[in-house]
């Protein structure tokens, strides 16, 4: 085999944590790579080796054959290897091409390095099918443009190896499919792409080796073709992993959460929802479908009573609910509970030992305490038990919350709220940092209190888990719902289309 890459016996601990152990990974050269694994596998902490943000403690990495140290990002740059980060790295208010001069301007003469720039970018534009406006305002492209910006900055850097880190996260299905079409075109130009992406049916569409890292090892190195996405999974977790989400059909029950011409502004009097109407009944999960940052968390917030709507109504259960009393207090006396969208920022004290995140919004409950006096023993009792039924690892209510693992916090938050039997449960990005093992677990649950008559408000970037769970899924769109589908009437296409602001009206 041709190598673009060569890890050899790669071993890195952070303290305690040994997060690489002495993991080996050979990339052909014009592939493209998949790197799958639970959150904590190591496979950021190898890409970041890669790239130059950490240095190995042991270990070789070669390129194309050769030797090299790489000790900073420079370094990685030099020997020809570029990184696409998650969260993009440009500059929103400079142009395209003043985006991809920095670091490289080539001298003091600007115009005239800005004049080669553009001659460079104009040719890899050709050769990759890339088309953009070199000369736009990258603020005002979309997504899926500025992704290719990044990816352009890499190439005129002389990336020949480029590493993408979860690049959909933030893309429609469109951008989404427009994307592999450009890492296809790369490879067909001799590129070699190494994917890291815990979305299955993506490594299964474009690449050609996959390779399965769990609890720091690298398990397995595969032929994409050669393996499935439930084997991919039980490699992960190390334990067969239902994918499919098994529910059945069911009626609607009475009206519980009426939402009328609702509008939201936020804190720097940013319109962010426009004129929302919707109704969420007993028994039904509503998804709300689209791209993050169109105004599904200022909707949320609006409707858990963090956030003052500017216009329209909320009715629970009939009744309207008077503005100057709303707050997430009297929604919580009334049976609307919340699992936020950022556990650790709007759901629980990281510095706080479980049993205290545990009753976060209930510490007024009468059997938790008396008056302001908590009860520490009844409060770690009480989470000693959730912690059993929702399998919460380690199950120790008196370890600092920080000290769990994501998807370990989620479980907590979720027993929190479920467990409290809410009428109607909103719900913000379900599993966002969550291994697939605990993703099961939590659409278990969510799945059995639709069923036990509850109705909830779905919120996810995932468009398969808003697919999967949802029995109605709504669109958003620069803050406006754009369109409501039955989930068993509708395609990712579709919706993609309505996600980006294609509306029944405009088609």
């Amino acid at each position: 085999m041709n190598s673009a890459i060569q890890l050899i016996a790669i071993d890195k601990r952070f303290g305690a944590v040994h997060a690489n152990k002495d993991v080996n990974l050979d990339i052909a050269r014009g592939t493209i790579h998949g790197i799958v694994g639970e959150n904590g596998a190591g496979k950021s902490t190898l890409m970041s080796i890669l790239y130059g943000f950490y240095e190995a403690d042991s270990g070789e990495i070669r390129v194309g054959g050769r030797a090299v140290s790489i000790r900073s990002p420079a370094d990685a740059i030099h020997v020809g290897i570029g990184m696409v980060h998650q969260h993009f790295m440009l500059v929103e208010p400079l142009s395209v091409v003043e985006n991809v001069m920095l670091g490289a301007e080539g001298g003091p003469l600007l115009r005239k390095g800005e004049a080669k720039v553009k001659a460079e970018l104009a040719r890899l534009s050709r050769d990759y099918g890339l088309q953009i406006d070199v000369d736009a305002t990258v603020g005002d492209l979309s997504v899926g443009l500025q992704q290719r910006v990044e990816i352009l900055k890499a190439l005129y850097r002389g990336a020949d190896i480029l590493i993408l880190d979860e690049p959909t996260a933030v893309l429609t299905p469109a951008e989404a499919d427009a994307l592999f079409e450009l890492l296809r075109a790369l490879k067909t130009q001799g590129k070699t792409v190494i994917l890291i992406t815990h979305k299955l049916r993506e490594i299964m569409a474009v690449t050609d080796r996959v390779s399965v890292m769990r609890r720091g090892e690298m398990v397995a190195t595969l032929e994409t073709t050669n393996t499935s996405p439930p084997e991919l999974a039980e490699l992960m977790v190390g334990r067969r992993v239902l994918l499919r989400v098994e529910k059945t059909e069911r009626k609607p029950g009475a009206p519980l959460l009426e939402v009328s011409d609702l509008s939201v502004i936020d804190s720097r009097g940013v319109l962010r929802v426009a004129n929302a109407s919707f109704t969420i009944h007993a028994g039904e999960i509503v998804g709300i479908a689209g791209v993050s940052g169109n105004g599904q968390s200022e909707l949320l917030e609006a409707l858990a009573g963090m956030r003052q709507p500017v216009l329209g109504s909320i009715r629970f259960g009939g009744q309207e609910i008077a503005l100057d009393r709303h707050n997430p207090h009297h929604m919580r006396q009334l049976g609307l509970l919340h699992v936020p969208e950022d556990r650790l920022r709007m759901g629980l004290v990281s510095a706080f030992p479980a049993f205290e995140s545990a009753i976060l919004g209930f510490s007024d409950e009468p059997r938790l305490g008396h008056g302001p006096i908590l009860d520490h023993d009844r409060m770690v009792e009480d989470l000693t038990q959730k912690m059993e039924q929702y399998d919460v690892r380690p199950p120790a209510p008196r370890l600092k919350t920080s000290k769990f693992s994501g998807g370990n916090q989620q479980k907590i938050v979720l027993a929190r709220e479920i467990e409290r039997r809410p009428k109607v449960l909103l719900v913000g990005q379900p599993t966002r940092g969550v291994d697939i093992g605990a993703i099961e677990f939590i659409h278990r649950r969510l799945i059995a209190l639709r069923d036990a008559g509850v109705g909830i408000l779905l919120v996810s970037v995932e468009l398969d888990e808003i697919m999967a769970l949802s029995d109605r899924i709504l669109t958003m769109c620069g803050g406006q719902i754009t369109g409501e589908r039955k989930a068993s009437e509708t395609t990712e296409q579709d919706l993609g289309l309505l996600m980006a602001g294609v509306t029944d009206e405009a088609a």
